[in-house]
């Protein structure tokens, strides 16, 4: 019976179909609308937390700030030591100093940074060394000009079937070997490119191209076993103390953690995700009740026709089911349409704005799901009406 009833709907859908793609329409919009808001929006989070992760996934990022006396104090090599061996829970500290320089190779030259970091710096914040080997502690401890490459840095002054380990390149007027080559990792948390850059060790950076010991920020991995805030307490004490600052002033550093902005950006992505997606169904709504509507214009038109059923011993639930399924079937090919129209829409918005498309197949079966129970809602109430027709009345109709 069932079946039966389904192919008896699908046949009044082919015999108006016009009027089914117009009814539907509101559908396939509100469908078409949510799923490719919510799957942007998870590629929008996707980006942030990638973003951020480039900072390290269970890290304190701690840097100076101009004090209330006016003049910014860096940092040097003697605080990240002591952060390191003084406070319980931290795994990593390390330093970084960078400048700008031009990378130079076989006539061909580049625009890019150098970065001082030490392999602990690598450790703290999560980047491999794809190609090659990274720092070993003789060259750290040394300072000898050997250097880590970006892949964009790569790509732009070696040939690409060439391996660069080994091969000598000028970072301005500094030689330096390439041991190594980065792993790809795309747009920083600061907004810049963290594949163009050049990695050196950092007392290299700090004698060659900065002329003094300064850090400009330092990482500090910590163990998630600990409570981050109070590793940051003790951070914050163990600054205070080296810095010599009084109870009353302010702290001349920021500390900033990776995990808390991590929460913070997926929970506002999220919500504003939530919030664009509740905007775009009420197009499903309006939907909804053309496809009432049509329903109630069909059961009008069709008098006749259920009059005749009725007579002949068609039973009224029977008649109800008939309906109800044609308005089921109505929802869910809208709701089908529109899953297409989204998977097509998000792939080009995603590649348009630069996100990563990410699929998500509980939101598209959400949606169809959805789909046919507003068909339940919105045709039940003429498919009750027309069960409840009176057959002489019905059979009457002209």
């Amino acid at each position: 019976m069932l079946g039966a009833t389904f192919l008896l709907a699908l046949r009044e859908i082919r015999r108006h179909i016009l009027r089914s793609i117009l009814t539907t329409l509101g559908i396939i919009i509100g469908v078409a609308a949510v799923v490719t808001m919510v799957t942007l929006g998870n590629g929008v989070t996707a980006s942030v937390q990638e973003s951020v992760s480039s900072l390290g996934a269970s890290n304190f990022i701690v840097f100076p700030v101009r004090s209330e006396r006016g003049a910014i104090r860096p940092f040097d090599q003697t605080d990240v030591d002591a952060v390191e061996q003084q406070i319980a829970g931290v795994q990593v500290a390390a330093g970084n100093a960078s400048a700008n320089a031009t990378a130079i190779h076989n006539g061909q030259d580049w625009d890019t940074s150098v970065t001082g970091a030490n392999s602990a710096f690598l450790e703290a914040q999560s980047i491999e060394v794809t190609e090659g080997r990274p720092f070993n502690r003789d060259e750290e401890v040394a300072g000898k000009n050997v250097c880590l490459l970006g892949p964009k840095v790569r790509e732009e002054i070696f040939l690409a079937d060439s391996s660069p380990v080994g091969e000598q390149m000028r970072l301005g007027e500094v030689s330096c070997t390439v041991v190594g080559v980065l792993e790809e990792r795309g747009q920083g948390g600061n907004g810049a490119d963290d594949d163009n850059t050049v990695f050196m060790p950092l007392k290299t950076v700090q004698r060659r191209f900065r002329g003094n010991d300064n850090l400009d920020f330092f990482v500090v991995k910590y163990d998630t076993g600990y409570q981050s805030s109070a590793i940051q307490e003790s951070l914050i004490d163990l600054l205070r103390e080296r810095r010599l600052l009084r109870g009353e002033e302010g702290n001349d550093f920021n500390i900033i953690d990776t995990a808390q902005v991590n929460d913070a950006l997926g929970s506002v992505t999220g919500a504003l995700t939530g919030m664009v997606a509740i905007i775009a169904s009420i197009s499903l709504l309006v939907g909804g009740i053309g496809i009432m509507n049509i329903m109630l214009v069909s059961v009008t038109e069709r008098t006749r026709e259920i009059g005749i059923r009725l007579a002949i011993g068609a039973l009224a639930r029977e008649v109800r089911l008939q309906f109800l399924t044609e308005a089921v079937v109505l929802c869910a090919l809208g709701g089908l349409v529109g899953l297409i129209l989204a998977f097509l829409a998000s792939i080009s918005l995603a590649s348009a704005i630069d996100v990563p498309f990410v699929f998500d197949p509980t939101i598209n079966i959400l949606a169809l799901a959805f789909c046919a129970f507003m068909g339940i809602v919105f045709g039940y109430y003429p498919a009750r009406r027309a069960s409840q027709l009176d057959p002489i009345e019905a059979l009457r109709h002209e």
